[in-house]
């Protein structure tokens, strides 16, 4: 049997690589994580972000994050040799996040001084001039994890009541009322993050691909479908091409609801894959 040579057009991996995150689930326990980002109070790993870089793009194409947090798709995407530029609300979370850029290139050896990463404060809800100030290319990649709506102001979230006993860590991303994780309303939230996503369309290349790492929310007693609803809201903009669903399985169990009604653990989020075509 003659072998064809394998035309690789999305990525740098190989065929078994390639394979191996089709796969429509996957566990990810995160590594713990460093005192400098630990104030944050929702920041995803660096660990996971890279795997998802390094299927969707090839070495020195473009990555964004409109909500950047700590600035952990950007040291993965430095990681992985590619460009990469993020925007956070928050001016402090901003400021972790250039200190840890910088971090990250010392301890490469100085392999990526050619590779632009960049943090910009800014609110994600003004994309279309934010990108234009700041000459950001073409996007090849958009990986992104929003606020979980206001479930950070849930007083009685078990991590929550872990945070409050410390001085040190933020219970809510910011007091800021433009931030989204402050929104009160459902509807609304939603609406706003869908205009979000909707505004990069133009910014993004023919066909590149968009993550969005989100779960369903349970408040009160009552579930909120938020990665179900997102992905219906935002197929009529990008082609909602599928999802993956990161499981981790460190967590610690609760009897919420024992003896008396189901209420499950939830360890589990939607990655979202769309594609702009």
């Amino acid at each position: 049997m003659s072998k064809h040579k394998f035309n690789n057009r999305l990525n740098d991996l190989t065929p078994k690589e390639w394979l191996k995150f089709q796969k429509s689930w996957f566990l990810h326990n995160p590594p713990a994580r460093s005192k400098q980002v630990l104030r944050h109070p929702a920041k995803f790993p660096e660990t996971l972000v890279k795997e998802f870089i390094e299927f969707f793009t090839k070495r020195g194409q473009v990555v964004f994050d409109p909500m950047v947090g700590t600035g952990s798709t950007l040291i993965a995407a430095l990681q992985a040799n590619r460009h990469s530029y993020g925007v956070e609300i928050n001016p402090e979370y901003a400021d972790i996040a250039r200190s840890r850029v910088e971090n990250e290139r010392q301890v490469s050896d100085n392999k990526t001084n050619n590779v632009t990463c960049k943090v910009i404060t800014g609110d994600a809800q003004h994309l279309p001039q934010i990108i234009a100030t700041n000459n950001i290319p073409l996007i090849d990649y958009v990986i992104t994890s929003p606020p979980y709506w206001n479930m950070l102001h849930a007083y009685g979230a078990h991590t929550q009541k872990t945070r409050r006993n410390s001085n040190h860590l933020d219970l809510y991303y910011s007091d800021d009322p433009h931030d989204l994780g402050n929104i009160n309303d459902y509807h609304e939230f939603l609406e706003r993050l869908t205009q979000i996503y909707s505004s990069l369309k133009p910014y993004i290349k023919k066909n590149a691909y968009l993550t969005i790492i989100v779960k369903n929310i349970k408040k009160r007693g009552e579930i909120y479908p938020l990665a179900w609803d997102l992905a219906f809201h935002l197929r009529s903009i990008f082609a909602l091409k599928d999802e993956k669903i990161w499981v981790q399985d460190n967590q610690p169990l609760f009897p919420f609801g024992i003896g008396n009604a189901w209420v499950s653990n939830t360890f589990h989020h939607y990655c979202l894959q769309f594609r702009n075509q």
